[in-house]
């Protein structure tokens, strides 16, 4: 929990400068994710792949970072490296919250999709939303992934303090809570052993450097790779090389 803490101490000290930064990419990053076939925003291949679709905010967009350094890109890697068929699909926007989420499920869920990371809800903590609505949003998002036979993984975010600690503490659970009733996989706070490091983050203290990046990468990994490997074993009744 002490971790927590610190993310929510260092959260709302740069709430202010962070939702400038992040309203002021939104526009850009939203165009990048429109061309997203792939980790960069003018990839295009030429065979379509089982894709892993990543819908998330500013900390899945790569705010600040080369897309070569955001998170989905370096999950990319990590496949080709390992051996594993899919294509990654950067579908971050900055600035976004659940109920953007919302709006972009149905583009998010073009081609191929096998697996819907979903890194979203930390705007809504920020701008002190609704809990309830923020649940129901994520819901239907988890749902509407279900209903066509994607994989969904969740993953958890913080809520600054300055709502007072039953609203942080709602809001937290409400992630966990989403993925016992809907039976998804779980990630619990996106940012574990990154937030609240400085040397991990860059000046706005939110967002992670490229060094930040691999270890939220890692963390993920953990999560998204026993999803990856059932699929294969069913597939195919084998298992990938794993790295």
């Amino acid at each position: 929990m002490h971790r927590f803490a610190i993310w929510s101490l260092v959260i709302s000290l740069c709430a202010g400068a962070c939702a400038r930064s992040e309203n002021e990419t939104v526009e850009r990053r939203g165009e990048q994710s429109d061309h997203a076939a792939g980790t960069t925003a003018d990839s295009t291949p030429t065979v379509s792949k089982p894709r892993i679709v990543f819908l998330g905010d500013s900390l899945t967009a790569g705010l600040g970072l080369e897309r070569s350094q955001a998170v989905p890109a370096l999950v990319q890697k990590r496949l080709d490296a390992a051996g594993y068929d899919y294509e990654v699909v950067n579908q971050g926007v900055s600035g976004d919250t659940s109920a953007g989420g919302v709006s972009r499920l149905d583009y998010a869920l073009n081609g191929d999709v096998r697996v819907l990371v979903i890194e979203l809800g930390g705007n809504d903590g920020l701008r002190g939303l609704p809990v309830e609505a923020t649940k129901q949003n994520l819901a239907q998002i988890i749902a509407g992934a279900k209903a066509k036979g994607v994989t969904v993984l969740l993953t958890g975010m913080e809520a600054p303090p300055n709502n007072g600690p039953a609203y942080t503490a709602a809001f937290r659970q409400l992630f966990r809570d989403l993925a016992r009733e809907h039976n998804v996989a779980f990630m619990p706070f996106y940012l574990d052993g990154v937030a609240g490091i400085p040397a991990l983050n860059q000046s706005d203290g939110i967002h992670p450097t490229a060094e930040g990046a691999v270890i939220v990468e890692r963390t993920l990994w953990k999560s998204l790779q026993p999803l990856l490997d059932a699929k294969v074993r069913a597939e195919t009744g084998t298992t990938p090389r794993n790295q």
